[in-house]
């Protein structure tokens, strides 16, 4: 069974980080969150997570996750790569 990609972005920070070898692999909170990223060390990757706080005045769309935007909860988009990848991008420019 293939995961689903999801449809990444062309520019900016995201851009950035998937020209430097790494995969958007989804969006969650916590508990979960922590759990994913266990995991993905685990399998041996590398992995780089960026929080987003959630907006509970309801101004943007995050009813995905708007149980806990009230006690300040964020979620994350996590990232990974294979381990030593940046290493070897590194050596490829030389």
């Amino acid at each position: 069974m293939n995961p689903i990609r999801l449809k990444l972005m062309k520019g900016g920070k995201e851009g950035e980080l998937i020209a430097q070898g790494w995969t958007k692999q989804t969006t969650i909170g916590e508990p979960r969150l922590s759990e994913i990223v266990d995991n993905y060390r685990s399998m041996g990757y590398e992995v780089h997570v960026i929080e987003h706080p959630l907006d509970p005045s309801g101004a943007t769309c995050t009813s995905c996750f708007s149980v806990g935007a009230e006690i300040g909860q964020t979620c994350a988009d996590i990232y990974t790569r294979p381990r030593g990848h940046a290493k070897a991008l590194a050596d490829d420019l030389f």
